[in-house]
């Protein structure tokens, strides 16, 4: 049997299988011989593989599909952008009321030190000078906001002055990088061994010991998130069950993204998971990247939960009025996170300012954060990043489901 004819019968398996293989591998050998560390290499490979790809698939595709795009992608962009913002407000005010049913304290004894978002105004700052950031720059940073910005006007820009054959040529490139994405994906299962052989033969599962309460609420809120009100909000547009949705994007857009810890380097992974809905390419090669930007459900817990803990433990009286300021700073400041592993604790300092909660102080939480972030982000990123595909799938068919109806009543 030859080496190609080994690889297309490998290409031709499950790959949630594989995956599943891998993990079990992974964690086996982490417990087995936690000290051939040349194990973790495949993670580091994989993931840095699919984060320096992210960048280029992004631009390409968005050039590329806003080049050759109809005109009936702006109802479905309102859609998926309305519904981005309300799970990430609603997985705030989730976090509130559990943060209040279940108060955590901290110890915060040990002071930490960390640049950190000081108020709501930087958040903002560094949003727009993102967008406007060199696009060579953009691209080689994986700077997303600037990467979508430049993507959208060169778009728009080939789609007023460029030939047909142009843009066939632009999205002749984009479908090559698309193609070349699949190959790294197709790795995927010796990138989740050699990540969860790191976090096995690491000990990081010990964090139950210490922070197990403010893990369990953590971990909770996301979840009631996920299995109660994203499905909610999806029933009420569309109709119909939307659990089968659900666990298909969890199956294959979440499990990869909690061994990445990256909603960036997912972004190739749940593109593909797209195409194998049947999903409008130029919708979802638009919505993807944008919800790995602004769908930030599981940030915006960890923002509200973690300052909530550090005023418990201050003994800050938080009233009804500040709880609800807080989601919305929680709502905004999730939206500024960056797509990469423990970005969503940085923002924790920049909430509880609000509070006047000394930089020392937060950034003690910040520590206590990035102890337990072997599980909250990787639970919080496999939230994230499967709802971008949720709710892009959810807008469009809804967007189908009222056409059809104008079509009836017509």
């Amino acid at each position: 049997m030859t080496d190609k004819t080994i690889f297309i019968k490998w290409c031709q398996m499950s790959l949630v299988l594989r995956i599943l293989g891998g993990l079990i591998v992974g964690t086996c050998l982490g417990l087995i011989v936690p000290h051939w560390s040349w194990i973790s290499v495949m993670g580091i490979v994989f993931v840095n593989a699919l984060k320096a790809i992210a960048p280029i698939l992004v631009a390409m595709l968005v050039a590329a599909s806003i080049a050759k795009a109809g005109n009936g992608l702006a109802p479905r962009f309102q859609v998926v952008i309305s519904r981005y913002m309300l799970s990430t407000f609603i997985a705030a005010i989730c976090a509130v009321v559990g943060s209040f049913l279940f108060p955590v304290t901290l110890d915060l004894s040990d002071a930490a030190e960390q640049a950190a978002p000081g108020a709501l105004s930087d958040v903002f700052n560094n949003l727009l000078t993102n967008m406007v950031t060199n696009p060579m720059m953009s691209v080689s940073q994986a700077n997303y906001i600037g990467i979508l910005f430049w993507s959208i006007l060169i778009g728009i820009a080939l789609k007023m002055q460029a030939a047909n054959q142009t843009i066939s040529v632009v999205q002749d490139i984009s479908d090559a990088v698309t193609q070349t994405v699949r190959w790294v994906i197709e790795f995927a299962p010796f990138g989740v061994m050699g990540l969860v052989f790191t976090s096995v033969s690491g000990g990081g599962l010990n964090v139950f010991g210490t922070y197990g309460h403010l893990v369990l609420l953590l971990v909770g809120c996301m979840l009631v998130n996920t299995f109660i009100f994203n499905p909610l909000i999806s029933f009420l547009m569309l109709r119909r069950n939307p659990y089968p949705l659900l666990f298909t994007c969890l199956k294959e857009s979440g499990l990869q993204a909690f061994f990445t810890r990256s909603s960036a380097a997912n972004i190739p992974i749940n593109m593909n998971l797209c195409k194998k809905l049947g999903l409008d390419k130029d919708f979802y090669s638009v919505s993807i990247p944008l919800g790995a930007t602004i769908n930030m459900d599981g940030a915006a817990v960890t923002i509200t939960v973690m300052t909530l803990a550090i005023t418990h433990t201050m003994g800050v009286d938080v009233s009804f009025a500040s709880a609800l300021f807080l989601c919305i700073i929680a709502t905004l400041g999730a939206c500024g996170t960056s797509g990469v592993a423990g970005g969503s604790l940085l923002l924790v300092p920049m909430a509880c300012s609000f509070f006047n909660i000394s930089n020392e102080v937060a950034m003690q939480a910040v520590a206590i954060g990035f102890i337990i972030g072997v599980i909250q982000d990787s639970v919080e990123t496999a939230l994230n990043s499967s709802g971008d595909v949720f709710f892009t799938a959810t807008a469009e068919y809804y967007d189908r489901m009222k056409r059809g109806r104008d079509k009836t009543d017509c």
